[in-house]
């Protein structure tokens, strides 16, 4: 009787608490202490320098390795706990989540808000980070939850009096899928609008492509995905030709050495950097470029340090583990317990997918300049707890692929 209320009791706990997927978990944990190590060596002389007036390192070298070492090891153990905790419990959460999100956007415009190189994006509530990082998140998590029950409340019929105009409009509306789209449409309005203030065009993006990746696989129209695309570049062309810095951007872009006291400065010096790497890099911990040459170098562009110091063949095996760590993700969406599961891995995956390919076009010189950071290697203790937590996310599925499995 003992066995037969155990079996009863503990099935939703069996299959929350299997075995997480060890592929997934040892490129996370690999990337992570790739990412320190980079980090050790591309903030070097920017800390002991103390070049950032935000920021008092004391003149110490390793100041910001050890902080990221420290928030690493917090995130890590964040990601086990998320892991263990059942992603169900992310449905009735999302909501919450999302709305959190939206009220620390708004926050970023009062006084607890923090500027920083002509952008409004930060808030300080005794720790400094950007609610955008939080936003991206709950996006996923909001839409995967809505769009998991997509199919059982489309075959509810819907009645529209077809003898007025309005009914009529209404149908038509209906029947071509633009009225399922609204709510969905009217949380991205809010959020890009929030996003557009501040400016954060980076995060703007990865919003609106990891956002497009839930609704996507969950089964919308591929038209919608096309007038959304042309309404997406028109919008942001409208923005950059309106918003003096990223114009300035844009030209610097296109031509670096127009300006290199200026914008194109940070473009070129990555380009500087990247051609001396060669094949096999000037060795870890040789970068010369990173000392007062390349801005933002422990930052946005740390894959300029990676590609001088580790070299092409370097760069490219640290691109082949993000590869790896983006396939096996889809992967596990794809052997998801539930479309809830399948949804919330996709959604974090293409997160992930999309900061590393925009990080490294942005640092290659293929795209304009954007305050994207690359997952896992960039300092920032918040942003990389956030990470590591998403992964765990995604464990927290993977654990429950293998327990039904075995049942």
């Amino acid at each position: 009787m003992r066995k037969k209320a155990k079996r009863d009791l503990t099935i939703e706990q069996k299959l929350a608490r299997g075995p997480m997927d060890l592929p997934f978990l040892a490129l996370v944990l690999l990337l992570t202490a790739v990412g320190l190590i980079v980090l050790l060596s591309a903030s070097y002389a920017s800390a002991y320098y103390n070049l950032d007036p935000s920021v008092n390192t004391h003149g110490d070298p390793y100041y910001y390795f050890k902080r990221q070492l420290f928030f690493a090891v917090v995130g890590v153990a964040v990601m086990i706990g998320v892991s263990l905790f059942n992603y169900q419990h992310w449905r009735w959460i999302s909501l919450f989540a999302l709305v959190g999100s939206i009220v620390l956007l708004a926050l970023v415009f009062t006084p607890l808000g923090r500027s920083g190189g002509g952008a409004r994006r930060w808030l300080n509530l005794g720790i400094r980070f950007q609610p955008s990082e939080l936003a991206k998140i709950a996006i996923v998590m909001f839409f995967s939850a809505r769009l998991s029950k997509r199919k059982s409340q489309l075959k509810a019929p819907k009645k529209w009096d077809q003898r007025k105009l309005f009914g009529r409009i209404g149908a038509f509306l209906d029947r071509i899928g633009f009225l399922e789209l609204v709510p969905y449409g009217a949380i991205l309005l809010i959020v890009l609008f929030l996003l557009y203030k501040q400016p954060h065009m980076s995060a703007m993006i990865l919003i609106c492509i990891t956002a497009a990746s839930v609704l996507l696989v969950s089964g919308i129209n591929l038209g919608w995905f096309v007038a959304a695309g042309v309404a997406v570049a028109g919008g942001l062309a409208f923005i950059i030709t309106q918003t003096e810095y990223m114009t300035k951007r844009i030209n610097a872009w296109r031509n670096p050495l127009s300006d290199l006291r200026g914008d194109g400065w940070q473009l070129w010096q990555s380009q500087i950097a990247i051609g001396s790497g060669g094949l096999l890099g000037v060795g870890l911990g040789n970068s010369r470029q990173k000392f007062l040459f390349l801005p933002e170098e422990h930052n946005d562009f740390i894959f300029g340090i990676v590609c001088e110091e580790l070299g092409l063949i370097g760069a490219c095996l640290i691109m082949v583990l993000f590869a790896l760590l983006i396939i096996r993700g889809y992967w596990l969406a794809l052997h998801a317990r539930d479309r809830f599961g399948t949804l919330l891995v996709v959604g974090l995956t293409t997160l992930i997918a999309a900061q590393t390919l925009l990080n490294i076009a942005v640092v290659t010189g293929a795209l304009p300049t954007t305050g994207i950071s690359l997952p896992f290697f960039s300092y920032g203790g918040t942003a990389l707890v956030i990470q590591l937590a998403s992964m765990g996310i995604i464990l927290s599925v993977s654990r429950q692929i293998v327990a039904a499995k075995a049942e």
